[in-house]
């Protein structure tokens, strides 16, 4: 059970916090427990949302790279709320098979062929597990991808963003409402194969 209080009703009184809802319910098909969990400090909420919403719309990486990258940093972070939750976007909102979607989730990037894809995703978990070791060539080979410094900074923004997410969720611990296969998967067992694991 979440350990503060899931706030309900200020989307009926903030037109705000209205138009936020209205983004998520497109993208993932309801409002997530987490969005009433940050409701306890609704000024921030805005700010937060409004700054994940321009780092996910007005960069230079496309919308399924950065569900690739949440759903990877946030498994790597050992946060299985915030992994279900970029699993149902790519899945849901996006249309991508969720056969692929199972596959990223339990392989990782080894799920995944060279390219640029891949390529990002490895930079981003480097930058998730230890940011000093980035060193000039890794962004030399960003820029190859085609990335701008605007992508480059985006792209470590990102990480930053969705271990804030992480953190939240972990500390506070958030009832889960997603699909049990994506827990199951982020917390590497097969869904159906461990009954203690629901």
């Amino acid at each position: 059970m979440a350990r503060v209080a899931l706030v309900r009703g200020e989307a009926d009184r903030d037109p705000v916090i209205a138009e936020i809802f209205d983004w998520v319910t497109r993208m993932e098909g309801a409002v997530p427990n987490h969005f009433l969990l940050e409701l306890n400090f609704p000024e921030y909420f805005k700010a937060k949302l409004g700054s994940t919403r321009v780092l996910w719309e007005q960069g230079e990486l496309q919308l399924d790279e950065i569900q690739h990258i949440g759903i990877l940093v946030s498994r790597a972070n050992g946060c299985p709320y915030c992994t279900a939750a970029f699993c149902t976007i790519l899945n849901q909102g996006l249309q991508t098979p969720e056969s692929y979607v199972e596959e990223l989730v339990a392989n990782g990037v080894d799920a995944l062929d060279e390219g640029r894809l891949k390529s990002l995703l490895a930079f981003a978990l480097k930058v998730n597990a230890d940011p000093k070791s980035v060193v000039d060539a890794d962004i030399d080979a960003l820029h190859s991808l085609g990335l701008g410094d605007r992508g480059v900074v985006q792209l470590v923004h990102l990480v930053s963003d969705f271990g804030s997410y992480n953190r939240l969720n972990l500390a506070l611990a958030t009832d889960y409402d997603y699909r049990e296969i994506w827990r199951s998967l982020a917390a590497g067992v097969k869904a159906g194969s461990d009954p203690s694991a629901r």
